[in-house]
């Protein structure tokens, strides 16, 4: 029963917390620029305000288009109750596989690539392929990095994973812990659009991925897609941290207080890593475009070695 509840409890927490983690992030951002900031509440203000508009489509446009931004968003609660967060005794545990959650996060980058497409604008053509290059290289990442800490524990499952580094603290401390750390990191930047592989808050066209593909959205369907982005951005930190810094999470038999426990941990580890990542951005200059393929290589050339270290150090 506890891990119901847990599993129940991240959703909740992902869901409701995620654009605030987006708000702290720009806070942070303007208080080191010098500015005041809207608000940590200010991407609710947002989307709440995007909900009472009108669902607009451009013409032309079919059903991906308008299967796209409920698509994203599905898959990114899917993820959110499936990966180890707050519990790793959750029922959905037997579904919690590397390959099943890679590839549910590349399923919704797909759809909404597709629905760019769809629109047949030059904007939209364009940061669908940018947005496939990039995936081209972040799935592989994530893939080889996450199963380089499988190896000892001889299951791709994420729940075993995470439930052996529990039980096990100092085996982070590792190169292999550490090459794979690095590479998910980077990876984590990627997927999730910003600085130095994407600029969340740009619109200048020859430098936007993420923001070319949704310039046709608007309403309702554009606040399900900068919702599920940060439900993506809010997830793939927190396992991020549940894979190499996994204190607070709770197992089989735990209570009430132990949950709440794990819930406040999941709050303050990703909080701070999203606070450090917005920190990090402002002294980061976005990179060229065809300098990004040569950071994403490297990340899976560490991820290939964390690998390689797993089977010599084994």
């Amino acid at each position: 029963m506890s891990g119901v509840v847990g599993a129940v409890l991240q959703v909740i927490v992902i869901a409701v917390g995620s654009p605030l983690l987006v708000g702290v992030m720009r806070q942070v951002r303007a208080r080191l620029e010098g500015r005041a900031g809207a608000g940590i509440a200010q991407p609710w203000r947002d989307l709440r305000k995007l909900m009472r508009k009108e669902a607009i489509a451009p013409h032309g446009t079919g059903w991906v288009f308008r299967a796209a931004p409920p698509l994203l968003a599905g898959t990114a609660l899917v993820v959110a109750a499936v990966v180890p967060l707050v519990t790793t005794a959750s029922p959905l545990d037997g579904v919690a596989d590397l390959f099943a959650v890679t590839a549910l996060l590349a399923l919704g980058s797909v759809a909404l690539a597709l629905a760019a497409l769809d629109t047949g604008t030059a904007f939209g053509g364009m940061g669908a392929s940018r947005e496939m290059t990039v995936l081209a290289l972040v799935e592989p990442t994530i893939l080889v990095s996450i199963f380089a800490l499988s190896i000892r524990v001889g299951s791709t499952s994420l729940g075993s994973i995470v439930t052996a580094t529990v039980e096990d603290p100092l085996s982070v401390i590792s190169p292999v812990s550490v090459l794979a750390a690095v590479a998910l990191a980077i990876v984590t930047i990627a997927e999730t659009g910003r600085i130095p592989v994407d600029n969340p808050s740009t619109h200048l066209e020859l430098t936007m991925i993420h923001e070319a593909m949704v310039l046709e959205y608007a309403g309702p369907d554009l606040a399900l897609i900068e919702w599920a982005s940060a439900m993506r951005l809010s997830v793939l930190l927190g396992l991020l941290a549940s894979l190499f810094f996994p204190l607070g999470i709770s197992g089989a038999s735990t209570g009430a207080l132990a949950l709440l426990v794990s819930v406040i941990a999941l709050v303050v580890k990703v909080t701070l890593m999203g606070a450090l990542l917005a920190a990090g951005e402002v002294f980061m200059a976005k990179l060229r475009l065809f300098r990004v393929p040569e950071l994403l290589a490297g990340s899976f050339l560490l991820a290939l070695l964390a690998v390689a270290a797993s089977f010599f150090l084994a």
